[in-house]
């Protein structure tokens, strides 16, 4: 299996994640006035900048939210491929594919649930985070140590980072 990731790993150039459950504690919390609030871990946002400047791999969203949160912590992370309130994963990824001219072996996607599978099966290297739900945990090629939102992000960034700098 290990042969198998590093194989993978080597020829990704986009990394697509989807939020909540990845970014996210898939929790949902509301301020007094009712504003959504979303926490994110910090540890991810760095395994974005390490992708980009250690081996030159961008990440991308692709969420079914359409928050605020997430688009501000895209642009801080200077990730220029967001897809917001996506209903079709699948038919965002296939538009991100034909526009970057990607095969699907040079794109890696995390994601936490059932609307993530159909893309999980679509790229060249899958994963998910710790306590992603048992169907998703069962087709991914690599299951994080740790769980959405503490760092699952991450724990998928350091794996392509190391296979790719081998």
């Amino acid at each position: 299996m290990r042969h198998s990731l590093k194989e993978k790993a080597g020829k990704i150039k986009l990394l697509i994640s989807d939020v909540d459950g990845v970014w996210t504690d898939a929790g949902v919390y509301y301020s007094e006035d009712g504003e959504l609030l979303k926490r994110f871990s910090i540890r991810d946002g760095m395994g974005v900048e390490r992708l980009r400047e250690l081996v030159n791999v961008e990440t991308g969203i692709i969420t079914g939210e359409n928050s605020g949160a997430v688009k501000k912590r895209a642009e801080k992370l200077r990730i220029r491929e967001v897809k917001l309130n996506v209903k079709d994963k699948a038919g965002a990824l296939k538009e991100i594919m034909a526009r970057r001219n990607l095969s699907s072996e040079e794109i890696s996607y995390i994601g936490d649930d059932v609307n993530d599978i159909a893309v999980m099966e679509m790229v060249g290297l899958s994963a998910c985070p710790a306590d992603a739900i048992a169907s998703v945990r069962g087709i991914a090629d690599f299951v994080c140590n740790n769980n959405g939102g503490n760092g699952a992000f991450r724990d998928f960034a350091e794996m392509i980072i190391l296979f790719k700098k081998r």
